[in-house]
């Protein structure tokens, strides 16, 4: 499949950036259980990418998703390296990496074996080794009593969040949802993404006058600054699916959808 045919079944999806960046200290480990927080940063791209010439494709929404596999983790080698939405990674945050999730989703990970969960929150691509299905940070892994273990057997299941952690003696619980319906947005369609700010407003300044809603979005990927022009507003995935195959008959080649979060 080509990568503009796999736009066009997929629509929405992420890129992975390089994990490449400056080194920080280490933070002081949060307490056992803490739940990821913070609002994730700009999302990267969102086009199929490719790691030792094998293409991913990542799905546009999270609804139902459920697998099974093992988990790995990843700890002092990356901290403070730039992860594929563009924020340090942090050991010590409960976050993890998957090759085909949206960025931002939220994920419980439950150990086949003893029955316990965590949830965390996807900012990074992978792993790209066989068999393996999610690499947790290590502060994940160790609240998940796999830390020693290196891989262990795992559902991965995403939800949403809607209440803190709530720690019953020494057991976290969480009060969750199915991952909400993705299908319904919103969504937009980013038609070009340009170093200089100028040749982004005036793109976008054509977009407004031709189809009533354009922005700029400014975002880092891999630590250059990137300008993102995003048009229109949809509520409904198949219609922005449409939109952005007339911007591609139009010219505008790589139009992709994007999946806004939060809003």
């Amino acid at each position: 499949m080509t990568v503009q045919g796999a736009l066009r079944v997929l629509g929405a999806s992420l890129v992975i950036a390089a994990l490449i960046g400056s080194g920080c200290a280490p933070k002081k480990p949060p307490s056992p259980g803490a739940l990821p927080s913070g609002t994730p940063p700009p999302l990267g791209t969102q086009k199929p990418y490719q790691v030792n010439g094998v293409w991913y494709y990542p799905i546009p929404s999270a609804e139902g998703f459920r697998e099974e596999g093992y988990a790995s983790w990843y700890g002092r080698e990356f901290h403070g390296r730039s992860t594929a939405c563009g924020e340090p990674f942090d050991m010590y945050t409960m976050t993890a990496a998957h090759k085909i999730l949206p960025i931002g989703t939220h994920v419980k990970v439950t150990d086949k074996r003893t029955g316990r969960s965590i949830i965390v929150r996807i900012n990074d691509r992978g792993p790209f080794v066989a068999g393996r299905i999610i690499d947790l940070s290590y502060e994940a892994a160790r609240a998940l009593g796999i830390h020693n273990d290196g891989i262990a057997p795992v559902v991965v299941e995403a939800v949403r969040v809607i209440t803190p952690v709530v720690v019953a003696g020494s057991t976290p619980s969480w009060q969750v949802e199915p991952v909400r319906p993705y299908r319904q947005g919103p969504f937009v369609v980013q038609v070009g993404s340009f170093h200089h700010a100028d040749n982004a407003q005036r793109l976008k300044e054509e977009m407004a006058k031709r189809y009533g809603e354009a922005a700029v979005k400014a975002a880092f990927v891999d630590g250059t600054l990137y300008y993102r022009v995003h048009v229109g507003r949809f509520t409904d995935l198949d219609r922005a699916l449409q939109s952005m195959e007339n911007f591609q008959r139009q010219g505008y080649r790589d139009a992709f959808v994007i999946a806004l979060e939060g809003q």
